[in-house]
């Protein structure tokens, strides 16, 4: 008889380590069985997480010197992001231990610390993307995604984009059928639809206060049924169209147009989360043509149509209609 084998997890913790990034990540692999979890930190003492609950640990990370099959790294604080040095130095050759290194939310900000994103794709919180960008420039960012991997690599959106994540690892070890059942059990998708673009986008989007590229970025917040035309953009910042164009894509990632776009899905989005007006009325409301235009902005945007976004999002207390 063929004995089940187990797999060797090692999460790495730290103080200040988010939680959930580690909770939800060892719940599912608990779930669906066939691993064994041992949580490490730099020096092998116990550590603090981000919302104060302490977290024992079984070994110290020099101690481990083993082959193993999967190292989480899970994420810091939004506030705080700053890599522990004696961390960062200690992944290399840890990582280079394990068939696979995946990183929950912020925890790719190590990764990246330790020069094992260079070249590669890579995602992290929305709220942190830019900067994680920024930071890093060899590591190729992608902000909308929920997770990506790049060859025995994994990097995950926010706190709990790392069950999504996880789940993956489990299908990957042992078939969609028990993943399945492990997410069925946890009451979450398998496959959660859409990405990080269901959640924000002015959130993530810098730029220097009282700048050309701020006055106009505050006026589409302000107003975003307005008719933001490149022309009439571009006469509020007093630049050209082709250099306000240039300041977009250097500083948002984005186009003038598809900016407005992004803002009026955003604004949007509240709306149906929190009130019980018609598609229609709130396509109008936030300066799409038509309930159809604003359905193919969703799909561009979040993946889902509006439909699918207020069934998912709204508030069980909705404004009643006006």
């Amino acid at each position: 008889m063929e004995i089940a084998r187990i797999r060797e997890v090692v999460v790495v913790v730290h103080d200040g380590v988010v939680l959930l990034d580690v909770a939800g990540p060892v719940q599912v692999l608990h779930g669906s069985g066939g691993y064994r979890v041992r949580l490490a930190s730099v020096d092998g003492r116990p550590v603090r997480t981000d919302v104060g609950v302490p977290l024992d640990v079984e070994l110290a990370l020099h101690q481990v010197r083993h082959r193993f099959d999967t190292l989480l790294v899970p994420g810091l604080s939004l506030a705080t992001a700053q890599p522990p040095p004696a961390l960062v130095a200690e992944l290399p050759r840890v990582s280079g231990l394990a068939r696979r290194t995946a990183a929950i939310c912020t925890g790719a900000f190590l990764l990246a610390a330790a020069r094992l994103l260079d070249g590669r794709r890579a995602t992290t919180h929305w709220a942190a993307c830019a900067d994680l960008a920024s930071r890093f420039p060899a590591v190729r960012v992608r902000p909308d995604a929920l997770y990506v991997r790049d060859g025995p690599l994994f990097t995950s959106a926010g706190v709990t984009a790392g069950i999504d994540l996880t789940l993956t690892l489990v299908e990957d070890d042992h078939g969609p059928e028990r993943a399945r059942t492990t997410a069925k059990y946890l009451v979450v998708f398998l496959h959660r639809p859409g990405g990080q673009s269901q959640f924000t986008v002015r959130g993530s989007t810098t730029a220097a206060p009282g700048s050309a590229l701020r006055r106009v970025l505050d006026a589409v917040a302000a107003d975003p049924a307005a008719p933001h035309t490149l022309a009439t953009m571009a006469a509020h910042a007093s630049v050209s169209e082709r250099h306000l164009t240039r300041l977009f894509r250097r500083t948002v990632g984005t186009t003038p147009t598809r900016y407005v776009e992004q803002v009026r899905v955003e604004a949007a989005k509240t709306l149906l989360e929190a009130t019980h007006d018609g598609v229609a009325r709130i396509a109008r409301a936030c300066g799409f043509g038509s309930d159809d235009s604003m359905r193919r902005a969703f799909l561009r945007g979040t993946g889902i149509t509006p439909a699918e976004y207020r069934q998912r999002f709204r508030s069980t207390h909705p404004t009643p209609e006006r």
